[in-house]
């Protein structure tokens, strides 16, 4: 059975194999073991804290297979984005250049350096293993955390962000980074992304330029990629845009990937998952996948499970998945159709 629960120092070693795999882009799992040490720490830190409002908590997730103790899976939430410095972006701009004597009036597409998002809830970390990218699972490991936020609202802002991995190719350029992060770093974008997920973007981010890019400006090349999503992402851009995120406004300063934005209480998982007494019993036949968690902090579980449930009545859930989930007889669970 595969559960996502809070990660845990002694899973270091498992984090570590999943950031090895992890795509370039994806700064906040970096191949580093101190690093990773630490995430780990300030999440169980964060899980243990007693907190009524967003601050800097973070929490770490990990998908085990607890047959064999080996994780498939991860993904994690900062409860304030720039909680403690400026949370970066590129925002979509027009500008209006107009000259009424020439009788000229052209609408021009600029990027501009901004801080709109910090204070917004991040969602982070998301990997999953290939063989798994397909299933339930993914769902299980992007989704599960939003029934986290559901069961404990005070500990979040009204409204999450998530940078999505944008285009780089085979040999890790991205076509984005050359034609503007590079001008100001003598530096690759792998090299880039490895130094921000090391350290942190905001000392990168305050070197670019303050001042709008106009996008007309830039090769057709790096044009092309804004906005795009990296291949190996495509599953869990595809999940938040299912739960009701938008990619209008905003981009990543250093790929150009999509930053996905959303109101809290209007993300699906959030706002139409449904709390349930449980009742120990077989399941039934003729259900549909739910993802089903806990109400719990340190001890919060969530799994995926075919239920034939209906809203409004007690759900039946056999002994091995209440056991699994850590509830009993007659104890709330939270549950939302994949």
């Amino acid at each position: 059975m595969l559960v996502m629960r809070p990660a845990q120092l002694s899973d270091l070693a498992e984090v570590r194999r999943l950031a090895v795999n992890s795509p370039i882009g994806v700064t906040s799992l970096p191949d580093d073991e101190e690093s990773l040490r630490d995430k780990i720490v300030a999440s169980d830190a964060s899980f243990s804290a007693e907190v009524s409002f967003n601050g800097e908590e973070s929490y770490f997730f990990v998908l085990e297979d607890t047959a064999s103790g080996k994780l498939a899976g991860c993904s994690g939430i900062v409860a304030s984005a720039g909680y403690s410095e400026p949370f970066y972006s590129f925002r979509n701009e027009t500008f209006v250049h107009a000259s009424r004597s020439l009788g000229i009036h052209n609408k021009i597409h600029v990027l501009s350096l901004c801080h709109d998002l910090t204070g917004n809830s991040l969602l982070t970390s998301f990997f999953i293993d290939q063989h798994l990218k397909s299933s339930d699972y993914a769902e299980l490991t992007s989704r599960s955390r939003l029934l986290f936020m559901a069961a404990h609202p005070e500990r979040f802002a009204d409204a999450v962000v998530v940078e999505i991995v944008g285009y780089s190719d085979e040999h890790s350029e991205s076509p984005f980074w050359d034609a503007v992060g590079r001008n100001f770093f003598d530096m690759s974008y792998a090299e880039a992304e490895r130094i921000s997920g090391l350290k942190s973007r905001t000392f990168l981010a305050e070197l670019m330029p303050h001042y709008p890019i106009y996008v007309p400006l830039l090769p057709d090349s790096a044009q092309e990629v804004m906005g795009q999503v990296h291949p190996s992402v495509q599953v869990t851009f595809d999940i938040l845009m299912r739960e009701g995120f938008e990619t209008d406004h905003y981009i990543d300063i250093f790929d150009g990937g999509p930053s996905l934005h959303a109101r809290t209480s209007g993300i699906r998982s959030i706002a139409q998952s449904r709390l349930a007494p449980v009742r120990i019993a077989e399941a039934g036949k003729g259900g549909r996948p739910y993802l089903v968690s806990n109400g719990q902090l340190q001890d919060f579980r969530a799994l995926v499970t075919e239920l034939d449930w209906v809203p409004g009545k007690p759900v039946n859930l056999p002994a091995a998945v209440a056991d699994a989930l850590g509830v009993g007889e007659g104890a709330s669970v939270r549950l939302v159709a994949v």
